[in-house]
């Protein structure tokens, strides 16, 4: 009798926090994916124009991005744990306030608020991460870490519909009871987090945090910021903004055809998540990068020349992967440069993908309307073929053999 193989376990022989922020992270996606769609239908509800309400959202983001750098230096300062909890309470509390506005100002300004915590939430989670696991897990641990947010950001609006049409203000309670129950756990558990001993197992218990400046002067790490701004370009800002218009415009399919690429490019991505992350752990960063950027690069050429639902599926496909491996590859990398520790590093690279997200649709929008889908998806294909190049001229970042004689 052949025995059965056993499937690895996801979390097996990483530290119990990676558990913890990913739970947070599911949490967090969840929540944000059942508060999304009542955003723009409650500021419409104060009289306001379609623009105003798009603005609402609109501010969440750009708040969220002009304030990274100051979460990372509050990472630096004042250490990832606390500015983990300040930025979710930060969330919850306004959103919980957002449900009870009074008038449009007071929707837009608490949004913006929000977007504060956001930005301190997520810089701070991610160099926590990268700070508790040794350099061999960094691939894995973010693997797991980026599933618990695409699963939430995929539960959370089969929720937030239903709720949505129940009440408007329900979706920001309901939000802010998920923060707030989530963070409380997570903060009570993460400060009893031995950060000494994790650095010591790590070998980076003598490493001081790293600068901007220190991190730019690496190739690899500008390899890493310019595929992240490539993904946020095609895979968060085209996908999600000129995918729904080409399916319908271009392809002449149904609308329902949009939603089943979404759901095919997350279901790839999320069952290429975990493998990735454990082949960048073993095999190294740098040809998952690379491996990543050549599936982005193909996924824009095969939506340029897609004439119906078959090539188009397969793009979705191809995006989802090359989104997995780029997403797996690059944090580890940023992991790499810093030694695990360098909250405006983190900044940075996360603010790549966030400007990517808006920069992708106006550029990808502005050429669908002045020449066609075509160009707008070669030219989507053509900032994943730059990255790639990044990908080329870099170094590899991971240690075969981590120290064992690190200083306790």
């Amino acid at each position: 009798m052949v025995p059965r193989r056993s499937i690895p376990h996801p979390f097996r022989a990483l530290p119990a926090e990676v558990a913890v922020l990913t739970a947070v992270a599911f949490s967090v996606a969840l929540g944000f994916g059942i508060v999304a769609p009542a955003i723009p239908l409650f500021a419409k509800g104060f009289g306001v124009s379609n623009a105003a309400a798009g603005a609402v959202v609109s501010v969440f983001a750009l708040v969220r991005f002009v304030s990274a750098p100051a979460a990372g230096r509050l990472v630096d300062h004042l250490g990832e744990r606390s500015v983990l909890a300040a930025g979710i309470g930060i969330v919850g509390v306004s959103s919980l306030l957002a449900g009870l506005s009074g008038s449009y100002l007071q929707l837009l300004v608490l949004r913006g608020v929000g977007g504060f915590g956001s930005a301190m939430f997520t810089v701070s989670s991610f160099a926590l991460l990268l700070r508790v696991v040794a350099p061999d897990q960094r691939g894995r641990a973010t693997g797991v870490y980026q599933t618990g947010f695409l699963l939430g950001g995929i539960a959370g609006p089969a929720f937030g519909g239903p709720l949505t049409a129940w009440s408007l203000r329900a979706p920001f309670f309901v939000y802010a009871g998920t923060l707030l129950i989530a963070g409380g756990v997570a903060t009570a558990f993460l400060a009893r987090t031995p950060l000494r001993a994790h650095e010591a197992a790590a070998g980076t218990a003598e490493h001081v945090p790293t600068g901007l400046g220190t991190a730019l002067r690496s190739s690899a790490y500008r390899a890493a910021v310019v595929n992240n701004f490539a993904v946020g370009w095609a895979v968060f800002g085209v996908r999600a903004s000129l995918v729904p218009v080409f399916v319908v415009e271009g392809l002449r399919l149904g609308a329902s055809w949009t939603g089943a690429g979404l759901v095919v490019s997350a279901v790839v991505q999320a069952i290429v998540l975990v493998p990735a992350g454990r082949l960048v752990d073993s095999g190294g960063r740098r040809p998952f990068l690379r491996a990543g950027a050549a599936l982005a690069l193909a996924a824009g050429v095969a939506m340029a020349f897609a004439g119906g639902a078959p090539l188009f599926l397969a793009g979705m496909a191809l995006y989802g992967a090359g989104s997995a491996m780029l997403g797996v590859s690059t944090a580890a990398v940023v992991g790499d440069v810093i030694g695990g520790r360098g909250g405006t590093p983190v900044a940075a690279f996360q603010m790549a993908s966030d400007a990517g997200a808006f920069v992708g649709p106006l550029a990808a929008g502005a050429l669908a309307d002045a020449a066609s889908f075509r160009v707008a998806f070669l030219a989507t294909a053509g900032v994943s073929a730059l990255a790639l190049v990044a990908g080329l001229v870099m170094p590899e970042t991971r240690r075969a053999r981590p120290p064992t004689d690190a200083p306790a």
